[in-house]
């Protein structure tokens, strides 16, 4: 029967780890940074959530990107929000982004063997200007753009070919926008709305695309 049916692939769905298999995206522009993600959750097969905003804030001018278990990355994002509170008190003044990618570094390495999440930190600091932290399992690499999660594999050509050095605020905009919507369509657990925050020394500005309003290409 089609409750019977129901119920149990229900008890399928809810046994699965949630996860956000997903796209993210930073890339570093002279004087800020532009993160991006889709906002696809999904447990399986089975999508659970349509709309989960994985770009999390730190501290006022750093974000991180989150893949891997939602629960996980949730938590890291959490825990290293509390400590840079902290940190920032003591010191008087804001923390440095690699302070904060040091911090998710340390707990991607302490609890590696229980935590399965990966987080890309970005962000503007006083000394260094926008940078962009690739972080896993205890690594940690300053990188000048850095993508991660399931639809990262589908794209990892179109960004090498596309990224250039030295690119404008608008012109990493529109390449994480790109990234983004080719992933969206390639892979089945990206999807949903386009989060893009930009962060410089003035402002941190976040905004929602549509699927609408994402670039169109030619299999679209």
């Amino acid at each position: 029967p089609l409750g019977n049916h129901a119920g149990r692939s229900w008890s399928r769905v809810v046994t699965e780890e949630v996860k956000t298999g997903t796209t993210i995206i930073a890339v570093e522009f002279n004087g800020g940074v532009v993160l991006g993600s889709d906002s696809r959750v999904s447990a399986g097969d089975a999508v659970v959530n349509r709309v989960m905003n994985k770009l999390s804030p730190l501290h006022d001018r750093i974000y991180c990107a989150l893949s891997g278990s939602a629960a996980d990355a949730q938590t890291m994002a959490e825990v290293v929000n509390h400590q840079l509170d902290v940190h920032s008190i003591e010191i008087g003044e804001d923390p440095l982004v690699c302070s904060a990618a040091t911090l998710v570094k340390n707990i991607s390495y302490k609890y590696k063997e229980e935590l399965m999440a990966h987080l890309i930190v970005a962000g503007w600091d006083r000394k260094d200007g926008g940078q962009v932290f690739a972080t896993l399992n205890g690594l940690l690499t300053r990188l000048p753009f850095a993508i991660g999660g399931s639809g990262s594999f589908y794209v990892y050509g179109f960004v090498d070919a596309e990224y250039r050095k030295g690119m404008s605020r608008d012109e990493c905009q529109q390449f994480v926008l790109n990234t983004l919507s080719l992933a969206m369509t390639r892979d089945g657990s990206s999807g949903g709305v386009a989060f893009l925050v930009t962060i410089d020394q003035h402002s941190t500005e976040e905004k929602i695309i549509l699927p609408k309003h994402l670039p169109k290409f030619f299999n679209q």
